[in-house]
């Protein structure tokens, strides 16, 4: 990875997870005034849509894809808009183990477009992956304690939230290059 860094000093650092949104609202405490708890509805389906996000360790923008499911069909669909939103420069994409990352439709993308290196994380660690603290801020200000009775308006506005906002996280800075080619061998 160091040698990527060398080759490739303009490249584009990424951190790339999935996450599924429901209907059910998440509930946190939040303040009311005395007398008008707030109320948050109860959905008995387990309805849900798919979220693939891609964050830039520099910038902080975010790439999002959503999925009816997540193979490896819909991971390339989404490799391909990380490819479209940086048309020009080398990715150095980190990501989990999932077994969506695998599959015919990723060897081939991956295959077809070398500017694109994958580096794995380590087995069970999420709190490696800045991408979950994306989730968290969107979760946050979109599906907790909310009010929507459609998945779809709930699903939207998630979607705006991570297009529309940066989220800043110390990744690259956090640890030093070295490290992370340490961590992720």
């Amino acid at each position: 990875m160091i040698d990527f860094a060398l080759a490739h000093p303009d490249a584009v650092y990424l951190s790339e997870d999935e996450a599924s949104l429901y209907l059910q609202a998440t509930t946190s405490a939040v303040w009311a005034p005395i007398g008008q708890t707030p109320i948050v509805r109860a959905h008995p389906q387990r309805d849900k849509t798919n979220f693939y996000g891609t964050l830039n360790l520099r910038t902080g923008q975010e790439v999002v894809t959503r999925a009816e499911t997540m193979n490896s069909e819909a991971t390339a669909l989404h490799l391909q808009q990380i490819l479209a939103t940086y048309p020009e420069q080398h990715i150095l994409l980190f990501w989990d183990r999932a077994t969506w990352h695998g599959g015919e439709a990723v060897k081939q993308l991956l295959a077809d477009n070398p500017r694109l290196e994958i580096v794995k994380y380590p087995a069970a660690s999420p709190d490696l992956n800045p991408q979950e603290h994306v989730w968290k801020a969107a979760r946050a200000h979109i599906s907790h304690n909310h009010d929507r009775s459609k998945l779809a308006e709930l699903a939207d506005r998630f979607e705006y939230f991570l297009r529309t906002n940066t989220f800043n996280y110390s990744f690259l800075e956090k640890f030093n290059l070295e490290t992370i080619c340490a961590i992720c061998k």
